[in-house]
């Protein structure tokens, strides 16, 4: 027993005398030593869903297939979108392997339900993380914040938010119908002329039809539509009224929730970075702010 205590005290000190460039690639040898998916399970009580995902062999995902970017349908029928990124990075922290994903479709109106009734693992589907919600599901970190931005045309005279500002009266924006609607463009801009439209497929094509300087979306719509259309579509630059989007999960298991979070932080601030960055650039054509070494900041 002395021994063993003596040789670990001189490996710490050994480890300690590291340069932090040596002492990072050790850590990082480490980190390869992981347990297998088996060993893994093995660790978990009886009761988590990581244990059960484990054992099963797939993780099976509640979504949605109908709003892009978040999860629509591929020119093969094939589930993709921000959502289904998440999913798979979560699929290759489990096992190594993103694939290896069941998707459950459904209406947003059973995302809560399928994760009580335990019809699904976890609930992926740009859900926005409230305290009323949080007294049902246990809510993951963010994995993106979601805002209102200023959809403009590469046509149009106004084409930032300075612009429509400098505009007055005379800018006008189209929003989609709603009690606070004229609040949330008054708020960007306070005295344009609001045109309420019942679609969010209506808001656009004012701007695309030139009925209206500025369709008020979501900041992920812009995102969305400027990448795929930048001949057409700008970014005035302007983006307000935060929203938490997070992934939704049973009440009561600590082991699951606290691996989700782990692996999307990896994922998101840690050393795996590829696919997390890949779909923010393939979907809202961004890039995530520069990850430096030191102090956390997530």
């Amino acid at each position: 027993m002395t021994e063993r205590n003596d040789n670990d005290a001189a490996a710490r000190r050994d480890f300690l005398r590291m340069s932090g460039v040596g002492a990072a690639v050790a850590a990082g040898v480490a980190a390869t030593a992981t347990l297998s998916a088996q060993q893994a399970a093995a660790q978990a009580p009886a009761g988590s869903t990581l244990r059960t995902v484990l054992n099963r062999g797939r993780l099976v995902v509640g979504t949605g297939s109908t709003n892009a970017p978040w999860h629509f349908e591929d020119d093969r029928g094939q589930l993709t979108g921000m959502d289904i990124a998440v999913a798979r990075i979560l699929a290759r922290g489990l096992f190594d392997d993103p694939t290896k994903v069941e998707f459950v479709r459904q209406e947003p109106a059973a995302r809560i339900p399928n994760i009580t009734t335990g019809k699904v693992d976890i609930v992926i589907q740009f859900m926005t993380m409230s305290p009323a919600r949080a007294q049902l599901v246990n809510f993951s970190r963010p994995y993106y914040i979601e805002g209102v931005a200023l959809l403009t045309s590469s046509r149009g005279k106004l084409k930032t938010h300075k612009e429509l500002l400098d505009a007055g009266r005379s800018a006008r924006a189209s929003v989609l119908q709603n009690v606070d609607a004229d609040k949330l463009v008054a708020k960007a801009l306070p005295t344009a002329t609001v045109l309420q439209l019942d679609t969010q497929a209506n808001v656009i094509q004012a701007l695309d039809s030139g009925r209206v300087d500025a369709a008020v979306v979501d900041l992920s719509t812009v995102g969305w539509l400027v990448k795929r259309n930048p001949d057409k579509y700008l970014d005035s630059g302007f983006h307000y009224e935060t929203m938490l989007y997070g992934a939704a999960m049973r009440q009561g298991d600590l082991d699951w929730s606290r691996f989700v979070d782990t692996c999307l932080n990896v994922n998101m601030h840690g050393h795996q970075t590829d696919l997390y960055d890949k779909a923010l650039d393939e979907f809202f054509g961004a890039k995530p702010p520069r990850r430096t070494p030191g102090f956390p900041n997530i």
